[in-house]
């Protein structure tokens, strides 16, 4: 399969905490952000909104894509929403069953806003001529969710798959059966030669992880 021409995968890393049941780490956080030089749409949303604009430059963004509602993915989503397209926004997107994990660190608005565009199995969103599958992946967390990108060859897995194995699953609304099953059932069955971009950390392959598991 062929990738669109100009369509690309820009990557920087930002730096921050995550908290969870009363304990904060320092951790460092992968961006990334999938379009042309016209468009794009950005995979999580960590500790600065300066660092992602500053992958994001100029480009008109389609969405905001979370992969789980982890704090160290989802801080600062509100306010990217509100900076980009020269303030007019763009839409949150998020799995329905993260809302506790959402909730733990944004309030709902008075009108009951929460992130704009519910994620579900299969849903497509297209971007610089390609296009994302969203795959919903339990286990990390219950509304933990992949994109694929089949023309890219590659597939973005949050904290649910890195490389050398399975995401952590010791903390609340975690399920270590669920999120082997999910990686078996779901991203397995992708190509061995998908690149996994990763939520921390470096690339890897399914193929390779496939040892791992």
């Amino acid at each position: 399969m062929t990738a669109p021409q100009g369509v690309r995968v820009d990557h920087a890393v930002s730096s921050g905490t995550f908290s969870l049941d009363g304990q904060t780490f320092e951790v460092d956080n992968n961006i990334w952000v999938v379009g042309d030089d016209r468009e794009c749409v950005v995979i999580d949303a960590p500790h600065s909104v300066e660092d992602i604009l500053a992958v994001v430059g100029d480009r008109a963004v389609r969405a905001i894509l979370l992969t789980h509602a982890h704090d160290d993915h989802c801080r600062v989503a509100p306010a990217l929403r509100e900076a980009v397209n020269g303030g007019s926004g763009a839409p949150i997107l998020l799995h329905p069953d993260d809302r506790p994990l959402w909730e733990l660190t944004h309030v709902h608005d008075g009108e009951g806003h929460l992130w704009d565009v519910d994620l579900a199995d299969g849903f497509e969103i297209g971007v610089g001529g390609t296009t994302l599958r969203a795959i919903h992946t339990p286990g990390h967390a219950p509304g933990a969710v992949c994109f694929h990108a089949p023309e890219l060859g590659c597939v973005f897995t949050g904290d649910t798959l890195f490389q050398g194995g399975p995401g952590a699953t010791g903390r609340s609304y975690s399920d270590e059966d669920q999120i082997k099953d999910s990686i078996r059932t779901r991203l397995f069955t992708l190509p061995d030669d998908t690149v996994v971009h990763t939520g921390h950390g470096d690339d890897t392959t399914i193929g390779a992880e496939k040892a791992n598991l």
